[in-house]
């Protein structure tokens, strides 16, 4: 069944992957991103395979821009049946270099972020009694992180609202999980691999018993199941995409 579905962060990497297949998998996509620009060119990829989908440029730290681009997709496809977020900043500083603006920039994208756009889609989640919420966390926020103490508390963070969610509203139809992806080749990754931040693939992989990096499509699998019909019995899990790296 087509439903609506948004994802944020969806103009490049993971959160691009997912716009795309949500796409083929038939449902009507919001893609939302922070990069107007790339936010389009998500959605023109989409509508040239056949789908349909909507750019929406959205900031999901500011809660009139969010409440601006749900009620924008509502009124271009109908209630928000599907959430991805899988909107984030992520950087390294040294703990006691962390700057109290810092940690709070962190705190309003990653955690603030996604409380607002899974907020801004629930009343008609519950509404029709139905509704997938998939929010995308990370390896660091199950495990830690070296200099990403702001970043890990985020994604921590991200873990443990998703698990009240499922709690909230299982009994509502509408499941709550997310994925915490360990090291995925996307534009961040690799902007940080440029800076010096994070070694080169080659040294990445001997932590992960795969052997490879992951992908955004890696990702997007996963995504696609949950957020399907097939995983109503499916909730409050941490469902680890990470080739083995994090058991």
């Amino acid at each position: 069944m087509s439903r609506v579905a948004a994802v944020t962060g969806a103009g490049s990497g993971v959160g691009r992957a997912t716009a795309l297949q949500l796409a083929r998998d038939g449902h009507r996509v919001a893609v939302m991103d922070l990069d107007g620009q790339a936010a389009e060119e998500a959605a023109a990829k989409i509508e040239s395979h056949g789908g349909r989908a909507l750019a929406v440029a959205v900031d999901v730290a500011d809660e009139s821009a969010v409440a601006a681009g749900f009620e924008a997709a509502r009124q271009a496809f109908g209630p928000i049946g599907i959430v991805v977020t899988s909107a984030a900043m992520g950087g390294f500083t040294r703990f006691d270099k962390i700057t109290l603006d810092e940690w709070n920039r962190y705190l309003a994208v990653n955690l603030t972020g996604t409380f607002l756009c899974i907020r801004a889609a629930l009343p008609d989640m519950v509404k029709a009694q139905w509704g997938r919420i998939v929010t995308i966390s990370s390896a660091a926020g199950q495990r830690g992180a070296p200099a990403q103490g702001h970043y890990s508390a985020t994604k921590g963070g991200v873990i443990a609202m998703t698990k009240t969610l499922a709690l909230d509203y299982a009994a509502k139809g509408i499941t709550a999980n997310t994925i915490p992806p360990f090291v995925i080749d996307t534009p961040m990754l690799r902007e940080q691999q440029a800076a010096g931040l994070l070694p080169q693939a080659e040294h990445l992989t001997k932590a992960i018993p795969a052997g490879r990096l992951g992908s955004g499509d890696d990702v997007a699998a996963m995504c696609s199941f949950l957020c399907s019909d097939a995983a109503g019995y499916v909730t409050g899990q941490v469902i680890g995409v990470n080739g083995g790296a994090v058991l």
